[in-house]
Parts: structure tokens; C-alpha cells; sequence
């Protein structure tokens, strides 16, 4: 690219284009090209007689000059895409990349200064990105760590250029040291606290030229083709692999050209995509420094400033993934916390409230209650939100709200969702793991007042929900107001019980409808679209998830006789049969680390374990039930062998047990299903205690001791339904001498003196006492035991001995 007819060529180009910045500058982001040329003949003739200088071009001078010729006489805003397309064929993306190279190594070969060889590289990529299939060619997308380069650190200063500024900054220090001792000043300089240059700190080592700033048509080039590549559907991995993140970070941090105006509208495009939680996870330092200068801003803004940013800040915030928090985090947290305490106390138009309540319940889900504020703060808060909901969905039926209204009473919902936790456990003894979701001095007084207020909202929730026909099932609010419900009924099913009952119809009827394999997914996909989790990581969202939400609930109302009398109507034992199979067929397909805990499935088992307890009759004829008992006996066997999911286990083991009780004796041979389960049942029920040292007290085993709180009722309870199910099926008494559950629960008893609470000792009690009613060898082999310690646990149970003595 030597010689001085390059020269000349690229200083007329470089004029030109500079001429013509304003109008690039201003159509930035356009994104497309005409579709047809507008051109005159005349226009058209010197186009094709350039196109073919283009593609006969022996040098780069014979390209710049056919370049120039076109940039002057046919303007590429007229061009259509075919004609660019044919433009940039014939230069070629080598050309561009090789004056970005060029420049930014400072070569003095060239004989133009970097800013002119920058200016036209800009500018041809610029053009090129108007063409989205163009974009995407490997050999423009290698061009962005040089871009993302020149917008965090400048146009890198030649090495003459770099060599005058040294000497004129040592001509200069030498003038400030009269003494001529310019390594002492230098030294008295930096002791003195001043900037020592690091060119003149003489270590002998090549120190980088300072940089030159960007002019704003080159930086808003570098920008147009950055912007374009992101609005590609794979733009946003593209440039998180090629660095774009942290670029842009320091881009902003360091105030370059356009950094505010245009680097961080892009940096809140990538956050918003699904690259955000990798993103985070691979620059951390970087977004936190930028978190943080954004939080400084917004304390230093005007009102009306930090009113427009509270709508952009949650773009910059980490998603809330339950990993502990750090420092830097926090503080951001509480800075932003500082400002917008009195926002939220102050006077707010009802378009300024909105952004103001999303940024809050944004913090909220970042950092819980603690660096919130007072206890009086929060209940404001929560307030504000609650008048927010029922102002909005208690309008007239038909009423349509507008996508900015339900954005704002989604984060409402959020903030209400966070306050019912706190207010709904208040007294409870918080979790040392998570202090800060607790609303730290909160009073009994608040605590009611807030409850008054969060059911003063759902009473609105339910009026909105009972006007939902089916065809809204798929709107996106639609399940945000859903899933906010369902938080509430988890904790609360005291009140508004009627209207709850009343809505049960609707709640399990869209639950149902989410869960059918339907070939339009509607809000699955939506959600799946919507997601910024890795999918490699974690759970692809379904329409299971809509009866997750539901389960606590169902579990409470199931309990309740009104409210289960219309969940039965509902057929929801069949609902919940489904829903168990389905997450059994997931299960059965882990093994060893790759097994995860289900919650839902355990909740969906108690639900089902009400209705056994409460509606026998029920159980006897509903196939559901029947469908269940042969689930249960094909996944105990596997459970057990699996420790991780001894929860579920217990679930499932004294499921089948209660709901085995109410079968009618088999006169015939017993089949092989109902036998494996209840093999299976003795020996995991057997599994929970191991005898005492030297007779002491029995302890638990290592496996049942992490869970015991969680499995020891639904332990006891199975004991109590084995009593029951040897009442019904005597066959299983048998089977517990042959299995060897009846000789070692007996040793258990024998060997210790006492169990690890009275309840587990009424419970197995209860079922040896079954035992021995139903069947004399069980009662001889008991009674024999019963007579050789007089000490152990066994001698102690009152009630079995007199069965013994009857």
C-alpha cells in the first residue's frame, strides 16, 4: 500500500468519507439496504464501469480509486442489495481487515496516519454489515476483536508520533530540573505523589505509545457493525466469544468516544439475551466495576435522570442464581438501595412508579431484605405494591392492560411474593443459610399489617383470575398472576378460603390443560424463549412446571374437606397419578450423580396420601388408584437403591401402604407386583434404626439420619398402615417372617433399651401388635422375646404385651 498515488487516492477517499459521516452516523442501525437501486443511467453506466475496475483491480491503489469513484457518484444508500453484494465481492473483506492491521500496528509504510486508514476500514465493514447475510461471513466476525479494540482503547499513535511526545515530555522535565538531575526529579515527582510517565521510568522495556481518542464517525462505524452482528440470532454468542463483554466494560469505565451513547445500549442488548448468565459467570470483575459506576451515576443523577435509568438498570443486574453474594455485589446493591428509598417514599406519576417497583423487586431477588432498609421502609414498600395490584386488576371486567401495566405488576408480584415469606413465618427461627430474606426487627404489628394488605391484593389476583376464559391460557401474564397465587396459597389457605374454593375450577383446569402434550406449546415455548439459563445446564422449562407452582397448594386444600370435595370433582387424584408417572419415567432414567431431587414429586405424593387418609371409597373404585399401585410397585424396588431420593421413597413407600390397607383380601395367589412392593416396603421401613451400643439407646442409620425430620412422620405412618395392610391381607405376615423383617425388628427391640422417641415406639408397636393378632407364629416368636429381657424396649411396650396375654 505504498507509493504516494496510494497516498493521494486514500486522503481524497478519507475527505470524502469524513464529508459524508454525519448522514452514516445518523442512519446507524437502519439495518438494511434499499431493495432497489435509485439510480440514473448516467449513474448506472459509472457503476458498472467501476465494478469492473474493481474485479480487474491489480493493486489496492486501482481499488481505492474505483472505491472513490463509486462513494462520490453512487452513495451506497441507493444501491440495492445485489449490487452490494457484487461492491464487496470484488474488494474483498481482506482489504478492510488489512487497514485495521495496519493501522493499529502503527506501520509507517503506508505512508497515511492510522486515524485515515482506520477511518476508511470503519467505514467499508460499516457498509458491509448493512447486508444482515453479508454479517454473518467468518471473515467480517473476525474483524471484532479489532473493533472492540479500538472502542476501549483508541487509535494506537505511531512510533514518530510516540517518539516526539517522549522527547518533548523529556525536553520538558529536563526545563523542570535545573540541576540536570532528572532521575532525582523523577523520583521527587513520583514521592510527590504525581503521574511519572511509564515511557520515562527508563526499565529498558518497550512501552506501548499512548493512544489517540476515536472521532465520533469512526467510533459510531466500529459501533453500526458491533450492533448488527447482535441483532443476528446467533449475534450474542458471537460476540461474547470474541470479548465483547468486557471490551464494552471497560469501554464505558474508561468514558471512550460513544461509550455512553452507544456501548452501553449494546452491553444492555447482550445482558438482555441468553448469554447473560455466562456472561456473568465469565467477566465478573467487569460487570461489577460497571454495576458499580452505574450505581454512582444514578446516586449523582438529577430526579428525572434516575427516574429514566431505574427502567434500564435491571438489564445490568446478575441473575439471582442462590450463590452466596459478593462484596462488590452488595454494595452496588446498597448504593442503589440509597437512592431509591426516596423515590419510593416520594410522589411518583403512575409511568414513573412502574420502573421504580421493577428495580426493587429486581433487588429484592438479588440480595433479599437485608440491605433493603428499615422495617418501616420494607412494609412501605410492600404497600405500595399491593395498592399497585388491586388498582390495576380491579377494574371493570374486559378491561385490557397494557403490556407496560403488566410489567410493572409482575415485579409487584415479586415483591409480595418476597413479603409473604417473612410476614406468613413470622416468630419462625430464620435460616442461618439465608439471614437476608428475613425482614430483619420486623414487629408482630407489621408482620399483621403486612398480611392485611397482601390479602387485600390476592383478593384482587382471584377477581382478576375468575374473569381468564381459556383461550388467554398462553399469555405469558396470565401465569405470572397464576404462579403469584400459588406462592401465596403455599403459605396461606386461612384466608379468602371461599374465594379460593370457588377458584379451584380454573387453577387445576389450567394446570391440566399446560400439562397435555399439545402440538401448540404456547407459553412452554415462549418460556423456553424467554429463558437466559444455559440449557446445557439446567432444566428445559415445561408446561409441567404451571402444576409445580400449584402443588403446595393442592397439598393444603386437599387436607380440608370443602375444598377437597371440589378438587375431587375435578378428578385431581388422577391429575396427580399423571403427573407422578411422568416424573417417574424421568427418573428412572438417572443413576448415581446424575439423580436429582424432586420436591414437586414429594409434594404430589402427600397430596395423594390426604386423599387416601380422608376418602377410602374413593380409592377403592377410582382406576387412578389402581394405576398408581402399579407405579408404585415397579419404582420402590429402584428407590431404594437410590439414597439421594430417600425423601421420595418415603413418599412412595407409605403411599402404597395406605392405599394397599383399603384392598380387599386376595382369596387367590398373590400376583408378583402387590408382592415385590411390600417386600420392598419391609425391608426399607426396617432400614431407618440400628440396635444401640451395649444395649443402649436405638440410633438412627447414617442414610435416615441427614432427613429424619423430614421422613420420621411419614416413617411412623407407614408402620401404622403395615398394621392395616396385615389386617386386610394376612398373606403379608408370611412374607415378613420369610423376608426376615419380623425375626430382626424383634432383635432391634431385644437389643436396645429404647427408641429414639416415643412416637417411633407407638408406631412400630402398633404394627407388631397387627402382627401378632393376625398370625400365631408371629405372636410366638414376639412372645419368646418378650421373655428373655425384661429391660429392652420390646418388654416395655404395654399394649403388645397384653395382645400377647389375651
Amino acid at each position: 500500500m505504498a507509493g504516494s498515488e496510494s497516498a493521494i487516492i486514500m486522503e481524497e477517499i478519507s475527505s470524502q468519507h469524513c464529508s459524508n459521516s454525519e448522514e452514516q452516523s445518523e442512519a446507524d442501525g437502519s439495518g438494511s439496504a434499499p431493495e432497489s437501486n435509485r439510480l440514473s443511467d448516467a449513474q448506472q453506466e459509472v457503476l458498472e464501469r467501476c465494478l469492473h475496475a474493481l474485479t480487474h483491480a491489480k493493486n489496492d491503489s486501482h481499488i481505492l480509486a474505483a472505491l472513490l469513484l463509486i462513494t462520490r457518484l453512487c452513495p451506497a444508500s441507493q444501491l440495492d442489495r445485489v449490487t452490494l453484494h457484487r461492491v464487496f465481492e470484488a474488494v474483498g473483506f481482506n482489504l478492510p481487515a488489512r487497514l485495521l492491521v495496519t493501522a493499529i500496528r502503527r506501520s509507517e509504510s503506508s505512508g497515511l496516519p492510522p486515524e485515515e486508514l482506520l477511518s476508511l476500514g470503519t467505514a467499508l465493514l460499516a457498509a458491509v454489515s448493512t447486508d444482515l447475510d453479508m454479517a454473518t461471513h467468518p471473515q467480517l466476525l473476525s474483524t471484532i476483536p479489532l473493533l472492540l479494540g479500538l472502542l476501549e482503547s483508541g487509535i494506537p499513535a505511531s512510533q514518530k508520533q510516540a517518539q516526539h511526545n517522549t522527547a518533548s515530555q523529556t525536553a520538558s522535565s529536563e526545563e523542570s530540573c535545573p540541576n540536570g538531575n532528572f532521575t532525582a526529579c523523577q523520583a521527587e515527582q513520583s514521592t510527590s505523589g504525581e503521574d511519572v510517565p511509564e515511557s520515562s521510568l527508563g526499565n529498558g522495556e518497550e512501552v506501548q505509545p499512548p493512544a489517540t481518542t476515536l472521532d465520533e464517525a469512526l467510533a459510531a462505524d466500529c459501533y453500526q457493525v458491533l450492533n448488527t452482528v447482535c441483532s443476528l440470532p446467533r449475534g450474542p454468542d458471537q460476540l461474547l466469544s470474541r470479548g465483547a463483554v468486557p471490551a464494552l466494560c471497560r469501554a464505558v469505565l474508561k468514558k471512550q468516544t460513544l461509550s455512553h451513547e452507544k456501548g452501553l445500549p449494546l452491553l444492555a442488548h447482550l445482558l438482555s439475551s441468553n448469554i447473560r448468565e455466562r456472561a456473568w459467570s465469565k467477566h465478573p470483575a467487569e460487570l461489577l466495576s460497571l454495576l458499580a459506576t452505574i450505581s454512582q451515576n444514578f446516586s449523582q443523577a438529577s430526579n428525572q435522570d434516575r427516574l429514566d435509568m431505574c427502567s434500564r438498570i435491571p438489564q445490568f443486574l446478575p441473575l439471582p442464581t442462590g450463590e452466596p453474594e459478593t462484596k462488590e455485589l452488595k454494595d452496588a446493591v446498597s448504593s442503589l438501595w440509597a437512592t431509591l428509598r426516596p423515590m419510593v417514599q416520594g410522589k411518583l406519576s403512575i409511568d414513573h412508579l412502574g420502573p421504580v417497583l421493577v428495580l426493587s423487586a429486581c433487588l429484592l431477588d438479588l440480595c433479599g431484605w437485608e440491605p433493603t432498609g428499615s422495617p418501616k421502609f420494607c412494609c412501605l414498600l410492600v404497600n405500595r405494591a399491593c395498592v399497585e395490584v388491586r388498582m390495576v386488576l380491579e377494574e371493570p371486567p374486559g378491561t385490557q392492560l397494557s403490556a407496560q401495566q403488566q410489567h410493572t405488576l409482575t415485579a409487584c408480584y415479586r415483591i409480595m411474593e418476597a413479603a409473604m415469606e417473612q410476614a406468613c413465618t413470622q416468630g419462625t427461627i430464620p435460616s442461618p443459610a439465608q439471614p437476608e430474606t428475613a425482614i430483619a426487627g420486623l414487629t408482630l404489628q407489621q408482620s399483621r399489617q403486612v398480611l392485611g394488605v397482601l390479602e387485600e391484593a390476592f383478593s384482587a389476583v382471584i377477581y382478576h383470575l375468575q374473569q381468564v376464559d381459556s383461550s388467554c391460557y398462553d399469555d405469558p401474564f396470565l401465569f405470572a398472576t397464576f404462579r403469584s397465587l400459588c406462592a401465596w396459597l403455599a403459605e396461606e389457605t386461612s384466608c379468602l378460603r371461599e374465594e379460593v374454593t370457588a377458584l379451584l375450577p380454573f387453577l387445576v383446569g389450567y394446570a391440566k390443560q399446560h400439562l397435555q402434550d399439545r402440538k401448540d406449546k404456547g407459553l412452554s415455548d415462549w418460556m423456553s424463549k424467554m429463558s437466559v439459563s444455559d440449557g446445557s445446564q439446567t432444566r428445559r422449562w415445561s408446561g409441567e412446571d404451571v402444576l409445580r407452582y400449584l402443588l403446595p397448594a393442592l397439598c393444603h386444600l386437599s387436607a380440608e374437606e370443602g375444598p377437597r370435595k371440589v378438587l375431587l370433582t375435578l378428578d385431581t387424584p388422577a391429575l396427580l397419578v399423571h403427573f407422578l408417572e411422568r416424573g417417574w419415567a424421568v427418573l428412572r432414567t438417572q443413576s448415581g450423580k446424575t439423580v436429582s431431587r424432586d420436591p414437586s414429586l414429594e409434594t404430589a405424593c402427600s397430596a395423594l396420601l390426604n386423599f387416601a387418609v380422608t376418602e377410602p371409597d374413593r380409592v377403592r373404585t377410582d382406576a387412578c388408584f389402581a394405576s398408581l399401585e402399579a407405579m408404585l410397585s415397579e419404582a420402590l424396588p429402584v428407590l431404594l437403591h437410590k439414597p439421594r431420593l430417600l425423601v421420595l421413597t418415603a413418599n412412595c413407600c407409605t403411599l402404597g401402604l395406605m392405599t394397599g390397607r383399603l384392598k380387599p383380601a386376595s382369596t387367590g395367589p398373590v400376583e408378583s407386583g402387590p408382592r415385590r412392593f411390600f417386600s420392598c416396603a419391609l425391608r426399607f421401613l426396617l432400614g431407618a434404626l440400628q440396635p444401640g451400643k451395649n444395649g443402649d439407646q436405638a440410633r438412627l442409620s447414617p442414610v435416615w439420619e441427614s432427613c429424619w425430620e423430614e421422613v420420621s412422620e411419614l416413617w411412623r405412618l407407614g408402620l401404622q398402615a403395615l398394621g392395616g395392610c396385615v389386617s386386610a391381607q394376612p398373606w403379608i405376615t408370611a412374607l415378613a417372617r420369610e423376608d426376615g423383617w419380623l425375626q430382626n425388628t424383634v432383635s432391634l427391640l431385644e437389643s436396645s433399651s429404647s427408641l429414639p422417641d416415643p412416637h417411633s415406639q407407638q408406631a412400630l408397636e402398633e404394627a407388631l401388635c397387627a402382627f401378632a393378632r393376625q398370625c400365631p407364629l408371629c405372636r410366638q416368636e414376639i412372645s419368646k422375646s418378650m421373655k428373655r429381657n425384661g429391660r429392652s424396649s420390646l418388654h416395655g411396650m404395654a399394649q403388645l404385651r397384653k395382645v400377647l396375654t389375651d
